[in-house]
């Protein structure tokens, strides 16, 4: 009987979903695995980075918290909040300067301006020696610190406004010397009568603010510079504004005569009405101590009496007199030109000005005395034109 072939069970291929599938689900646990503690770690480290940093800024806030508890004169302390509420999320700007914006507040009954600090610009440093040079000034004839905010990244600094007279007539010379008078006072008071001798370094009309009786005060002190009593000049990166530099700012070596400088050309703004730098007119006028050099040599000062204004006209020799005290204290040599103490009592008769004074005026270097392309075109003096901040 033949023999029965019996065919034995076929040995079962592998399928698409068998070995090589579960070598798949492998991987993919694996990939899962090693997704998740590498998400672990990374969460870990986030973790460390959040709460090393939080403690450098809860340290770098108290270090800050030190440093603004020790200030002297210990100026009243404001919050964000509180400041943005003054000014109406600050709604109504007054002027720049001095790396920052000033806007208008109120509290209470008191109108204050509130000056918010660019946080590109002035660094904790100038901030710091800012509160602390209002903070520790009291004179009538200087704008004193009603408090300041210094809140993470949010620095301002608040002073009582004084507001601006309704005249818009141009200034009379009674009311010219009398505010010409008053910043030489508060000048007087920073480099002659503080501790450390302070330049404000950056004496210019924007920065006097006026009340409603012309009395003067000088603001915006974020440029200023504390020189001590035993040290003859400092040196200092150029700070200031265009057409108001003294010739010194060429070496960087600086005393506190480089405001009197600034405030010779102030005064000759003053009288003559105009800007120092006036883009507007024709070439030979645009610089107004560079005319002042002309018409001295040609004995031609009285055609710097503003014209506009009557009053002046009366005045004009006592107008000449007061063009000759702004040409001592514009001497290019530092040395040559007035401490304001002299100044005063120049202003005030009881002592002669001094009659050896160089004509020349303005340093020859074109990168002092450039010419900003924002100035301003001319227009006749007004109070409003000296009474904001800025």
């Amino acid at each position: 009987m033949p023999a029965t072939i019996i065919p034995s069970s076929p040995s079962p291929m592998p399928s698409p979903s068998g070995a090589t599938g579960t070598r798949l689900s492998s991987g993919r646990r694996a990939i899962v695995i090693l997704t998740t503690i590498e998400g672990l770690i990374f969460l870990i480290m986030f973790i460390c980075i959040f709460l090393i940093c939080k403690r450098r800024t809860r340290h770098q806030d108290m270090e800050q918290e030190k440093e603004y508890g020790e200030l002297q004169g210990r100026p009243r302390r404001f919050t964000f909040q509180q400041l943005k509420v003054a000014t109406e999320d600050f709604k109504e700007k007054l002027g720049e300067g001095g790396f920052g914006t000033v806007f208008k507040g109120h509290f209470g009954k008191d109108i204050v301006a509130v000056k918010r600090l660019d946080q590109t610009g002035q660094g904790k440093r100038e901030f710091l020696a800012e509160v602390q040079t209002i903070g520790g000034i009291h004179h009538i004839n200087l704008v004193g610190l009603n408090g300041f905010c210094a809140e993470k990244s949010h620095r301002l600094l608040v002073w009582i406004y004084y507001r601006q007279g309704s005249n818009t007539l141009p200034l009379d010379w009674r009311t010219r010397c009398k505010i010409v008078t008053h910043i030489a006072k508060g000048l007087c008071y920073l480099h002659e009568e503080c501790a450390k001798r302070i330049a404000h370094l950056d004496v210019k009309p924007q920065n006097i603010l006026l009340d409603d009786n012309f009395n003067a005060k000088l603001s915006d002190f974020g440029l200023c510079k504390l020189i001590d009593r035993d040290t003859s000049q400092v040196v200092t990166r150029i700070r200031g504004t265009p057409g108001y530099l003294a010739p010194e700012w060429l070496t960087s070596q600086i005393t506190e005569k480089a405001d009197i400088y600034s405030f010779g050309v102030m005064v000759m703004e003053i009288i003559r009405g105009r800007k120092n730098l006036d883009t507007s007119r024709s070439e030979e006028s645009v610089h107004l101590i560079t005319l002042l050099e002309e018409k001295v040599k040609n004995g031609q000062l009285v055609d710097l009496i503003d014209e506009h204004n009557n009053d002046m006209k009366v005045h004009q020799q006592d107008a000449v007199q007061m063009m000759k005290l702004a040409m001592w204290c514009l001497q290019i040599d530092s040395k040559r030109r007035p401490q304001m103490s002299d100044v005063i009592k120049v202003l005030e008769g009881t002592t002669n000005m001094k009659t050896n004074i160089d004509s020349n005026f303005v340093a020859t270097s074109q990168t002092i005395f450039c010419i900003a392309g924002d100035v301003d075109s001319s227009s006749p003096q007004m109070a409003s034109d000296i009474s904001a901040p800025r």
